[in-house]
């Protein structure tokens, strides 16, 4: 691509992907790796500890900016790279190549709210709340909205193992989003939930957006994904396809889908084809600034 056509970034946003890479090294037992074996051999030869690898490029090499105020939707097929890129902004993974900038510490559903099934709903609000940094007094303060966004009502007071995912998917939005992050991500958890609950999140998003922070949110729901978000992008096995309108990028997206679930597997390449022809690249410039989660450190 020519250097004019590209996108240069200098400024101050919440997270910065710069050329970043992902690769895993995993055991297979394809017949390609042993040969001729049989298929009771591979067995003897796993168990015995004789396992032959391959590497998968989960995510392949990208560069990504999210400015303030953004929210950010991620959509894709399964294996498409979508978790991989959470973990990497979140800081669970290291990036095999490149680096993650993030202007602070992101918040991930599930990850800093260190819940306890054995415990009652209630109990772990104060738990997760402590776990991000929150004193008493601000737990307090907070518990009452928390109960009110997560729509758990009298069950709070409930053991959480108990709960179905969605009730815990929706407790652990709610005490993420209490501590007002600066970047929030959100794994799938928006799927689930009756309309009142998708009303409150969604407005506690934007209360977010308008506070300077920025949203990433993973959803198979495309709804979801045009409601809550101001922006989307689309990842096929490992590359970036598409990036931006909701409305345009969703719809690119239902009409790949769509062919291929017809079948029409040679359609369904041409517009995916199509959609990354007309991606516009980003180079990040070097002056960055921020906290750095990548390959070196």
């Amino acid at each position: 691509m020519d250097a004019e056509e590209a996108v240069f970034v200098d400024g101050s946003p919440c997270i910065v992907l710069d050329s970043v890479r992902m690769s895993y090294t995993v055991p297979t037992t394809d017949h390609v790796a042993d040969g001729d074996l049989t298929f009771i051999r591979k067995v003897v030869r796993k168990v015995a500890g004789h396992q032959s690898t391959v590497k998968v490029h989960a995510l392949n090499e990208l560069s990504l900016v999210v400015e303030r105020g953004e929210s950010l939707g991620i959509i894709g097929r399964n294996g498409s790279g979508k978790s991989t890129m959470m973990k990497l902004i979140s800081g669970q993974e290291t990036a095999t190549a490149g680096a993650v900038y993030a202007s602070s510490t992101p918040i991930m559903l599930g990850v800093n709210a260190a819940l306890v099934p054995d415990l009652s709903g209630d109990q772990n609000v104060v738990l997760g709340c402590l776990a991000m940094g929150m004193d008493r007094h601000a737990i307090a303060e907070k518990f009452d909205s928390i109960v009110e966004l997560s729509g758990l009502e009298k069950s709070i007071h409930l053991p959480m193992k108990s709960y179905s995912s969605g009730m815990g998917s929706r407790l652990r939005f709610a005490i993420a989003a209490a501590v007002n992050p600066e970047i929030l991500l959100v794994d799938e958890a928006l799927n689930t939930g009756d309309a009142q609950f998708v009303d409150r999140s969604r407005r506690r998003m934007a209360e977010l957006r308008d506070n300077a922070g920025c949203v990433f949110l993973v959803s198979h729901s495309l709804e979801t994904i045009r409601d809550m978000c101001s922006r989307v992008i689309w990842l096929d096995h490992g590359d970036l396809i598409m990036d931006g309108d909701p409305q345009e990028t969703t719809a690119a997206y239902k009409n790949f889908t769509d062919h291929l679930a017809k079948g029409n597997n040679v359609s369904a390449a041409r517009i995916k084809d199509d959609a990354r022809a007309n991606l516009v690249a980003t180079q990040v410039l070097p002056r960055i600034t921020g906290r750095r989660k990548g390959a070196g450190q």
